[in-house]
């Protein structure tokens, strides 16, 4: 069965609400998952806007997260040291979460949810390691990936 992603908070290419954005409460939003590829250890989702001015910007990547886990609860984000889930060092330079926050004036942003089922653990990330570093680790463990896309401008 191939591997589905989807949020009670807005539909693939719908608006994201301003709850999960720098304007409103900054929390992630929920997620649900179905799906367990053969082999799927753990899993990683991350958001990414690759509309960013300076090239892509990484709002967030929570890893480690248990294979029998269906999804995420609104405001995930908002604590780094969940238990069983690690969080990267986003762009904005802190762990955890960073919704969307576009310059003003921008057309509306794509942001990219992608959930991808991993082989194995990510065990050799320092706590302090980055969005980018964590999505370079997964890559040669990743078995399956899905994308959600929510826009989002200011």
């Amino acid at each position: 069965m191939a591997m589905t992603l989807t949020s009670p908070a807005f539909a693939q290419g719908g608006t994201i609400p301003t709850a999960h954005t720098c304007d409103g409460q900054d929390l992630s939003p929920a997620f649900a998952w179905t799906g367990v590829p053969a082999g799927t250890v753990s899993r990683m989702l991350v958001c990414d806007d690759p509309d960013a001015p300076n090239g892509t910007f990484r709002h967030w990547a929570a890893y480690n997260i248990p294979a029998d886990w269906t999804g995420l609860k609104a405001g995930h984000g908002a604590d780094p040291a969940a238990p069983g889930v690690r969080q990267a060092v986003n762009d904005f330079r802190k762990p955890g979460y960073g919704g969307p926050c576009p310059p003003r004036g921008d057309k509306p942003h794509a942001y990219h949810f992608r959930l991808a089922a991993l082989g194995d653990w990510i065990v050799s990330a320092s706590h302090a390691a980055r969005c980018l570093e964590i999505q370079e680790l997964a890559r040669p463990l990743e078995i399956e990936a899905v994308e959600l896309v929510g826009f989002y401008g200011r």
